[in-house]
């Protein structure tokens, strides 16, 4: 796709988010299986439910736009979860790889606060409001997920990994 305008980065930038969206979505329960941690567990599986409706809501913003959600592959996420997989596969204490779930999940999230504020912003500069509105929505949910991993890293799992010898 040729990219001539900033409506047409616009596209691209949603199709990207629109494939890592799916992708996390095929995550999140190997992550819920993995972690140790009832609280991380909990998280992850209201996080799939949280990400279920971001894609109902990217689904809308491509309803408006009359253009198929269809046509990209999110390289990026899938390098980060791939990573994630690798990770997932090593022998590790249980609550030092609720760490590392952690970690891992941080990266995605602020991959996809990056992304959805730029598209946002593009929504925004185009006359695109209630797409924007949309996108703000889901750039919230993603900040409160990196908040509520942040709080169980620091409050719970870091402290006990710590304790792992």
């Amino acid at each position: 796709m040729k990219l001539k305008t900033l409506h047409d980065l616009y596209v691209d930038e949603l199709k990207d988010l629109y494939s890592a969206e799916n992708q996390i979505l095929k995550a999140l329960p190997k992550m819920v299986k993995k972690a140790s941690s009832p609280e991380l567990a909990e998280a992850f599986k209201e996080h799939l439910q949280v990400t279920e409706g971001q894609v109902e809501r990217l689904d809308k913003v491509f309803t408006m736009l009359e253009v198929s959600p269809r046509g990209k592959k999110c390289k990026a996420m899938e390098g980060l979860l791939e990573e994630g997989k690798e990770m997932m596969s090593m022998d590790a204490e249980p609550s030092v790889m609720d760490a590392a779930l952690i970690a891992a999940a941080q990266k995605v999230e602020h991959y996809e606060m990056a992304g959805y504020g730029c598209v946002r912003t593009y929504a925004r500069l185009l006359g695109f409001e209630e797409a924007a509105e949309l996108l703000q929505e889901t750039l919230d949910e993603e900040g409160d997920a990196d908040k509520t991993l942040t709080e169980l890293a620091e409050s719970i799992v870091n402290e006990e990994a710590m304790e792992e010898k």
